[in-house]
């Protein structure tokens, strides 16, 4: 938290420009990199294979894994568009284009 604040006053002081996102569902897009299995959830047990479990592809909510995944896809993203991570917050990344700089938190 105390990095957006850092961004805010910077950006405040500066005269930029702030915009906000979100990504909706970001935890389902992450992709996993461990087997996860699951039961079948009530409503899609097949009949004869009630015994038979899910492979999970990709991360759910509630997932003990799903923040990782999440950040580790958007960190492959931000990077192969050119971003830089910090080095002394991982979760910033900046970028500079024709002498413009996006910031990303």
């Amino acid at each position: 938290m105390e990095s957006v604040r850092l961004l805010l006053a910077v950006a405040a002081h500066a005269g930029w420009s702030v915009h906000h996102m979100d990504v909706k569902s970001a935890f389902l897009n992450g992709e996993l990199a461990e087997e996860v299995y699951v039961q079948q959830p009530p409503g899609f047990v097949i009949d004869g294979q009630e015994h038979k479990v899910y492979r999970l592809r990709k991360a759910l909510y509630g997932l003990r894994q799903a923040p990782r995944a999440w950040n580790a896809k958007l960190d492959d993203s931000l990077m192969s568009l050119g971003f830089q991570r910090s080095i002394t917050e991982h979760a910033v990344y900046t970028r500079s284009k024709d002498g413009s700089k996006l910031i990303s938190w």
